[in-house]
């Protein structure tokens, strides 16, 4: 347990009963049971949840209440844990709660950060960094696949490519983008969409709205991208002429 050595740390499962003169309650639980337990949890303490799109609410009736979300992924023990270092964490609660988690996260090393808007948007942004990039890796490594690379060498060589990509994005769009799009390469383009529908169309959908979201958050004026990007047409013969 991550607070069991600057702590007393009490786990507590199903049909337990929690200890007397409990100052924290952290629920640990999935997303669906969290109203129901914080129900069962005694008022007094202060009570957080960790679930990343939840609001508040549902810990009614506490009054002393919050949220510890750590925004990271955790797949399992067996493929190690993150340094607390490494983790932010999104907090939210009425003040007394607040100050507690950030607490928490001070004692056991975790950047914390308040998200006092929806947090559902939060969340969004959370899948759309880690579970979404994940699963555009697996599609890249599919893609190459396709192209005669096997899918351990697939992933070796597209992770540093989309680690550094991932750490240039903090410059802003427009600075950071290289490739076609930031070229005004349509040809090249039009060459990577025939060969999606050709030998993999599932990816197909995803690329071209990538592609146009792309070119949506490229100003005009740090770019060089034509406005003729816009007209991605489909392409009929995946073997025609694309010159």
């Amino acid at each position: 347990m991550l607070f069991a050595p600057l702590y007393d740390v009490t786990t507590v499962g199903r049909d337990l009963s929690l200890p007397k003169h409990s100052d924290v309650v952290l629920l640990t639980v999935p997303d669906h049971a969290v109203a129901e337990v914080a129900q069962a949890v005694p008022q007094g303490p202060v009570v957080l949840h960790c679930a990343g799109a939840l609001d508040l609410d549902v810990l009614a009736p506490h009054q002393r209440r919050g949220s510890f979300h750590p925004l990271m992924t955790f797949p399992g023990p067996e493929l190690g844990l993150p340094d607390p270092s490494d983790v932010p964490v999104a907090l939210a609660g009425e003040p007394e709660a607040l100050g507690v988690a950030r607490r928490l996260a001070d004692d056991v090393g975790m950047r914390a950060f308040e998200v006092p808007g929806d947090r559902r948007l939060y969340h969004a942004a959370a899948v759309i960094a880690g579970n979404l990039a994940m699963v555009l890796m697996d599609e890249a490594a599919t893609v190459l696949e396709h192209a005669g690379v096997g899918r351990e060498v697939a992933f070796d060589v597209l992770t540093p490519l989309a680690l550094r990509s991932v750490n240039n994005a903090a410059l802003g769009l427009p600075q950071a983008l290289t490739g076609p799009i930031a070229r005004s390469d349509q040809t090249t383009l039009d060459g990577h969409r025939a060969a999606l529908q050709a030998h993999h169309p599932a990816a197909l959908p995803f690329y071209e709205a990538l592609v146009e979201r792309a070119i949506a958050r490229l100003s005009p004026a740090t770019s060089e991208v034509r406005d003729d990007l816009w007209q991605l047409d489909p392409v009929d013969d995946p073997e025609g002429d694309l010159s």
